[in-house]
C-alpha cells in the first residue's frame, strides 16, 4: 500500500466526518466533568498469570483484560459493543503510545488497541500508533478520535510519567510544561490536536517503577509485577488511582512514608485549575477485576 499523504488524509477525513454525521452524532463514552458531585469511573483489571510465560506479557491475556475492561467501562455486554461505543467507523484514530526506552508502552497493549480500533470499522490508512512523531503524522494532524496510553513510573520531573503527562509531545515545546514539578501538564488537553479527542486512557500497571535513581534512568530493583491496567475515560482520575498505587508501594517498600521528590503536582492541578476530571478518592468509582492480592488501593 502506498503511503497516504497528510493532504489525501484530511480529504478523506472530510469525506467520511460529512458522510458519517449520524454514526458521529451517535453516543460516546467521553469524558465531561459536570460539576463537584460527579463521580467518574475507573477499571482496575488485573491477571495473576500475565507474565507466567516469562518476561513478557501473554498477548491473548492482554487483550483478555483490555476487553473485560472496557466492557465495565461502558456498560456493554460485548466487547464488540463496547468499543462500538467509543469508536466510530468514520473516526480517525491516534493511539498515543509512549516509547521511554526503560518502560515503553508494551507492544501488545498497542496492538490490542490498534485491533479494536480496526475492528470497529476504521480503515487502517485512517489508524497510527505513534509517541514522539506524532506532530508530523498525518493520521494525528487528522485525528477526529485519540486513544491515550502509557505505563505508570516515577519521573525526574514531574514526580510521576502520568496519563496526563503523555500528551506533552504534542506541545511545540515540551520544556514549556516542566516549570514547578509540571504543574501546568493539564493545559495541553486545551492544544489543538488535542482537545475535545481523548476517547479511552489506559495506564499501564503491568510493572511499574516506584522509585528512580536518576532522571531518564530505568531502575530495574524499583519495578514490579503489578500485572494490572488502569482504565477510564477521565484521565485525572486514574492518573490518581494510580499515583495512590505508587504511594502505597512506596510505603511498604521503605517501611516509612517518602514523599515522591518533586511531588506529582499536576494531577491534583488539572483537576483543581483545569477542571479536566476529579482526583479526589471519594469522587472515583473504583472497579477492580480479577487478582486483588496486594492490590494497594
Amino acid at each position: 500500500m502506498e503511503p497516504i499523504t497528510r493532504r489525501e488524509l484530511l480529504k478523506k477525513t472530510a469525506l467520511m466526518a460529512t458522510g458519517g454525521t449520524l454514526l458521529l452524532n451517535c453516543s460516546v463514552n467521553t469524558w465531561v466533568k459536570k460539576g463537584e458531585e460527579s463521580t467518574s469511573k475507573v477499571v482496575l483489571i488485573r491477571n495473576r498469570q500475565l507474565y507466567a510465560g516469562g518476561d513478557t506479557p501473554d498477548a491473548s491475556l492482554c487483550g483478555q483484560m483490555i476487553d473485560e475492561a472496557v466492557c465495565r467501562l461502558t456498560g456493554r455486554k460485548t466487547p464488540a459493543k463496547a468499543w462500538a461505543s467509543i469508536i466510530k467507523p468514520a473516526d480517525t484514530v491516534g493511539i498515543k503510545t509512549n516509547q521511554w526506552n526503560g518502560l515503553p508502552t508494551p507492544p501488545e497493549v498497542n496492538e490490542t488497541l490498534k485491533a479494536r480500533v480496526l475492528a470497529a470499522g476504521v480503515p487502517e490508512d485512517r489508524v497510527s500508533v505513534d509517541d514522539r512523531g506524532v506532530k508530523q503524522n498525518p493520521v494525528f494532524q487528522a485525528a477526529t478520535a485519540l486513544i491515550n496510553t502509557r505505563p505508570m513510573r516515577t519521573h525526574a520531573w514531574s514526580g510521576v510519567g502520568s496519563l496526563i503527562k503523555n500528551y506533552i509531545m504534542f506541545a511545540e515545546k515540551p520544556s514549556d510544561y516542566h516549570e514547578d514539578s509540571c504543574f501546568v501538564l493539564g493545559s495541553l488537553q486545551e492544544l489543538p490536536m488535542v482537545k475535545g479527542k481523548t476517547r479511552l486512557h489506559v495506564l499501564v500497571m503491568f510493572t511499574p517503577q516506584f522509585h528512580h535513581v536518576a532522571p531518564s534512568k530505568f531502575a530495574e530493583e524499583y519495578s514490579w509485577k503489578y500485572n494490572g491496567l488502569l482504565v477510564g475515560f477521565d484521565p485525572v482520575a486514574v492518573d490518581s488511582v494510580g499515583l495512590r498505587i505508587i504511594e502505597a508501594k512506596r510505603r511498604e517498600y521503605f517501611q516509612e512514608d517518602r514523599p515522591l521528590n518533586p511531588p506529582a503536582k499536576h494531577i491534583a492541578a488539572a483537576d483543581t485549575r483545569y477542571h479536566l476530571g476529579t482526583s479526589d478518592p471519594s469522587k472515583i468509582e473504583l472497579i477492580k477485576l480479577g487478582w486483588d492480592e496486594n492490590s494497594y488501593v
